[in-house]
């Protein structure tokens, strides 16, 4: 009955031009995907449904977020300057973000910190001026350590260890961003026929809008976990010198898990080279590579169109292959993306073009797995706490590298992505080393 049902959205013309038995399995995954979705309950559901409403505002001023700061006067190494004092105070925001949430709660810490890392430093970046408005701007948002610790705990309390369910859940929250990107054009044909710096702070008012209109509904359409009233009730009348002077058996359990460490180890490298890639794609392509500024916001549609397919239709097929063989897949793809962007010719959008496609690749194969391993290394009793240590450690890593991208770009805008060749092909030994390490055990 069912492949009758199939072949009769062929017939009607639904995917004419492809088989039959693959347009049936393709209905079949984005039934069990829409499905799944469909069945969300609790904190999980809020946490998808509400996440659009951030992703749409950020990927409308990323593409032109360095741009914007470049056209403002700011330099490479104040590039470098100012990611280098964001990681800094990040690193010293994780450390309270652990006790902070569980003091008051997964759901309460998730909206203030929300709003003050997010809907403040949009109004900031909105007015800026020059340096100093983007350095501040920096300060403020490095509060969003705090709200990643709440946030991750606000959802992933109520799965609890089910390892594909996190998995699952985490491909939507993908799926989101990556459907937020399709908002991305307006932004580019704005940019192609009013000013640039015109046109980013009117998307960072909107940010300010949207991205508080988030935090709240996300308030509202939750409910604080029992893990956290737990934390809440142990933690009442305890001083936060006790609560951190906690950290120390807590740090502790970073340090003696070989699981751990290992995911550390490929989060970090994860994040610098996220963090270059974020910052210098687009002054290197404006500047060196000779692609007009408008058409910056063209790149995330191919990328975004090319994860959608993974998302949607490859992610579920991969379950039959070894999470680490998929990963290292991931890995590989990254090294490919940043040679191909290196070997760009000037002016050449085609090669752009490949670039794109296989870092999106890369992330789509990368990302929910690399998600899934920290998530199930760690103990789900202190998540707060141990959460928050890992992204501080994580960003203690990170810090020194934001400046030296600021360094090698201003040297030569290429530098940064030798770098992230590098610390991929670092990555790749992480990888492979958990990947024996957690076949034995």
């Amino acid at each position: 009955m069912r492949k009758r049902n199939f072949s009769t959205l062929s017939t009607c013309g639904a995917l004419p031009d492809l088989p039959t038995s693959v347009q049936s399995d393709i209905i079949i995954v984005m039934r069990e995907m829409f499905l799944f979705l469909k069945n969300l309950k609790g904190n999980s559901k809020a946490a998808v449904f509400a996440q659009p409403l951030w992703g749409i505002p950020f990927n409308l001023f990323t593409p032109f977020a360095t741009l914007y700061m470049f056209h403002m006067g700011v330099t490479d190494i104040q590039l470098g300057i100012m990611l280098a004092v964001g990681r800094v105070c990040q690193m010293i925001t994780a450390f309270f973000g652990g006790v902070i949430t569980d003091k008051f709660g997964r759901r309460l810490t998730t909206l203030i910190a929300d709003i003050f890392s997010w809907s403040v430093p949009a109004i900031i970046w909105a007015f800026a001026q020059n340096f100093w408005w983007f350095l501040a701007a920096a300060v403020v948002n490095s509060a969003i350590q705090i709200t990643a610790v709440a946030w991750e705990c606000l959802w992933i309390d109520e799965v609890g260890e089910d390892g594909a369910m996190v998995t699952r859940i985490y491909n939507w929250l993908h799926i989101c961003g990556v459907l937020a990107v399709l908002f991305v054009p307006i932004a580019g044909l704005l940019v192609g026929r009013f000013e640039l710096i015109l046109v980013v702070r009117g998307l960072y008012v909107f940010a300010f809008c949207s991205m508080t209109a988030k935090a709240i509904l996300l308030y509202f359409g939750s409910k604080e976990t029992a893990r956290g009233r737990e934390r809440m009730e142990e933690t009442k009348n305890v001083p936060f010198f006790k609560l951190f002077a906690g950290y120390s058996g807590v740090f502790g359990q970073i340090f003696r898990s070989g699981r751990m460490l290992r995911a550390l180890g490929i989060n970090a490298l994860q994040n610098i080279t996220l963090m270059v890639t974020s910052t210098f794609f687009a002054l290197y392509v404006t500047q060196n590579l000779g692609i007009n500024e408008s058409m910056i916001a063209f790149f995330p549609i191919l990328r975004a169109a090319v994860m959608l397919v993974f998302l949607f239709f490859v992610q579920t097929r991969l379950s039959r292959f070894k999470l680490h063989y998929i990963l290292i897949s991931g890995i590989l793809l990254y090294i490919a993306a940043n040679a191909v962007l290196l070997a760009s010719p000037y002016g050449n959008l085609f090669w752009i073009a490949g670039y794109t496609f296989l870092e999106a690749c890369a992330v789509a194969l990368f990302m929910p797995r690399m998600g899934g391993i920290v998530a199930n290394a760690i103990e789900p009793k202190e998540r707060a706490r141990i959460r928050s240590l890992f992204n501080m450690v994580i960003l203690a890593v990170v810090s020194p590298f934001a400046y030296l991208a600021g360094v090698l770009s201003d040297f030569d805008r290429r530098l940064p992505f030798v770098l992230n060749i590098t610390l991929f092909a670092v990555m790749l030994i992480f990888a492979f080393v958990d990947a024996r390490k957690t076949k034995i055990s």
